[in-house]
Order: C-alpha cells, then sequence, then structure tokens
C-alpha cells in the first residue's frame, strides 16, 4: 500500500522537495481524523486512562510524528508540518460548518 506523506517526507529528507512544497501538499489534503468521545464523569476518564493508545494510522500526522521521533525531521520542519496539517483541517471544518 502506497502512503503518499511517507513518500513526501522521503522527498523532504533526501533534498528532492523543499519544506514549501511539502507543506502546500499537506494543506491541500484531507487528513484522518479519530474519533473519540471525551469522558463525562471520573469513571469515564478512569477507564479511558486504561485504555490502550491509539492505533497507528497510515498517512496521518502519525507518520509526521515518527519522522520527528526517529530524527528525519527538525524542530523547524516540524512546526511547519504539524500547522500545515493545522490549517488543512481548520479550512476543512470551516468548508463543513464546524
Amino acid at each position: 500500500m502506497n502512503n503518499d506523506i511517507v513518500d513526501l517526507l522521503n522527498a523532504l529528507h533526501d533534498g528532492s522537495m523543499t519544506i514549501e512544497e511539502v507543506a502546500e501538499k499537506f494543506r491541500g489534503r484531507s487528513w484522518p481524523r479519530r474519533s473519540q468521545s471525551l469522558p463525562k464523569n471520573y469513571d469515564e476518564l478512569a477507564r479511558s486512562d486504561l485504555q490502550d493508545p491509539d492505533h497507528y494510522i497510515p498517512g496521518s500526522y502519525d507518520d509526521v510524528a515518527a519522522a520527528y521521533h526517529g530524527g528525519r525531521l527538525t524542530d523547524a520542519q516540524y512546526a511547519i508540518l504539524i500547522n500545515a496539517i493545522a490549517e488543512s483541517k481548520t479550512a476543512e471544518d470551516n468548508y463543513r460548518g464546524q
């Protein structure tokens, strides 16, 4: 299965794309979202603390975080890319009227 986010991060890492080009691609795509409800009381909060972390979602922010934690992105590159993801999600929310 092809993962366009990993491909873009690899292109950034090997220098075949600039951070600006990758950020623009990030802004122009839809990002998968996790659906989870917030705990309503202490018991729900305690149960949620005991649950396993969310599973990896290919083609999501998870790939960006993995690249950053793996040393393939600088702090500055990471900041630019997560801002691009946030801009994309905000634009999508605005389009949907949320």
